[in-house]
């Protein structure tokens, strides 16, 4: 019985961090395309505009908070199901599994770990000067909240904050080749059908995503 209750635990921990893995790719694609708004010529006016609205909407304010919940339970669930497998073999087998085990997922851990290091420093560079804690390199607006726009335009300008973006972002797409597969063969959607096309779908993802940010910082770069 308590095996049985641990074993329902461990596979619901899996859906719930599935199901919150889609939930931030999907917030992914909709961050890429305000931050593409910075590739117009307008002195990050679009970007500006955006960046206003979502601070300012209520709807959307809340919306925030619904997201780093779940980054934060996605990235508790991660560590608990990691420390559980790794507990569970303290030692390895003389004998090597020949299931064959996808590369990326014995790393997933570790490329999750630098995301993780990308959203802090993300949030040292926005979340945090919105909340004043602490300060902005470029001049508030008159209104009297963050320049975004200017905030990001500074940043990509350092050619050391591009290139650690970058190589960070290249981690992300590590992660999400992995995640986006694992997690719909964790809602049991994995069938000779339609497993090829999710497959190829979730190539497409990892690779279009991070270059669509990666394009941002070398716009600036060259």
């Amino acid at each position: 019985m308590n095996s049985s209750f641990l074993h329902f635990s461990s596979i619901t921990k899996k859906i719930w961090m599935a199901g919150l893995g889609l939930f931030l790719m999907t917030f992914l694609l909709v961050h890429l395309s305000i931050n593409l708004c910075l590739l117009r010529n307008d002195g990050g006016e679009w970007f500006r505009t955006a960046a206003h609205f979502m601070g300012t909407n209520y709807i959307i304010k809340g919306f925030e908070i619904v997201l780093f919940g779940g980054f934060i339970f996605h990235v508790l669930l991660g560590i608990i199901l990691q420390l559980k497998n790794w507990l569970s073999r303290p030692v390895r087998y003389r004998v090597t599994n020949k299931t064959p085990t996808p590369f990326l997922s014995k790393y997933m851990i570790y490329t999750g770990a630098v995301v993780l290091i990308f959203l802090v420093i993300h949030m040292f560079n926005f979340f945090f000067i919105k909340m004043g804690w602490v300060g902005s390199p470029v001049p508030f607006l008159q209104e009297g909240e963050p320049d975004f726009a200017g905030v990001a335009l500074y940043l990509f300008s350092q050619p050391a904050y591009s290139i650690v973006y970058i190589v960070l972002i290249i981690a992300l797409g590590f992660h999400l080749y992995h995640a986006f597969q694992a997690a719909f063969q964790t809602f049991g959607l994995d069938h000779k059908t339609y497993t090829p096309f999710i497959t190829r779908f979730g190539i497409c993802y990892a690779i279009i995503i991070p270059l669509g940010y990666i394009i941002i910082p070398l716009y600036f770069l060259i």
